[in-house]
């Protein structure tokens, strides 16, 4: 296989995927049980993070794609964590028996990728680690399809994944969240941030609608909160879901980009 190489265009595809990401309705209740659990256990890969220079947030998207979350298995694989690696990578970690700590395998599953504290960690450079991870095969023989490893649950992806080592199906849907998709989550909770956005979109601002303790049920309403949320993405570090809810989150959002919450918003007399 090719060399995969963090180009320009390759950076522009990364943002232009994140920023444009909508998460299915029907996978957002999955999706937010998934980031929950993740931000619980935030302490114990901030420990993996100290010992390998990689961010907290890469470790935790990582860890739900090889192992689901669980602690008694290799970060590498999934394998048990009672023993060496059994797949690929085989006979992990090597400098130490077993058995293993969870935080001291994901140190050598880390290191054995060539990541640490100074690897590009920009938005862009992580969603490329994040795919490089799991190999680029998708990007180099079934380009058609953005790699579920990443895009699945999102509108980016809709079908098509390797079922088996080499095995390709145009048919097979993929079951588990892609990785790009809960960073993009936890980046609209406000969990994570980028510093490395790009200078938000020229467009006009659109209309500016009320406050809603409630998710509104007027389609006109929803419509236009939908395209205030639109435009605030446009702007760096901004990332609101695309919902139709002029909730807290969108009423936080319009305060970061505009210095004033929207109108109605509680918060405004605080």
């Amino acid at each position: 296989m090719a060399t995969i190489a963090l180009t320009d265009a390759l950076r522009q595809d990364y943002a232009s995927l994140f920023n444009s990401c909508v998460i299915n309705a029907a996978r957002a209740a999955d999706v937010d049980g998934l980031v929950r659990a993740l931000e619980r256990n935030r302490p114990r890969y901030e420990t993996a993070g100290t010992l390998s220079g990689v961010p907290w947030h890469f470790i935790a998207v990582i860890h739900n794609m090889e192992s689901g979350q669980r602690f008694d298995c290799h970060l590498h694989n999934g394998d048990p964590l009672g023993a060496r690696t059994t797949h690929v990578p085989t006979g992990r970690p090597r400098a130490s028996s077993p058995p293993f700590s969870w935080e001291d395998s994901a140190a050598d599953a880390l290191a054995l990728k060539g990541l640490g504290a100074a690897t590009d960690w920009s938005l862009a450079g992580m969603l490329f680690q994040v795919e490089r991870y799991n190999g680029f095969g998708y990007r180099s023989y079934h380009p058609q399809v953005s790699t579920p490893y990443l895009w699945s649950f999102s509108n980016h992806y809709i079908r098509g994944k390797y079922v088996a080592d080499g095995t390709w199906s145009d048919t097979a849907v993929s079951r588990q969240c892609g990785a790009a998709v809960l960073l993009r989550r936890m980046a609209e909770t406000g969990a994570i941030g980028f510093t490395d956005q790009p200078a938000h979109a020229e467009a006009d601002a659109p209309l500016v609608v009320h406050y809603a303790a409630r998710k509104p049920t007027d389609p006109t309403v929803i419509a236009q909160a939908d395209a205030l949320q639109r435009w605030l993405n446009t702007y760096p570090g901004i990332f609101v879901r695309l919902d139709g809810y002029p909730g807290k989150r969108t009423s936080a959002a319009y305060r970061a980009v505009t210095g004033h919450y929207l109108p109605g918003d509680p918060r405004t007399s605080a």
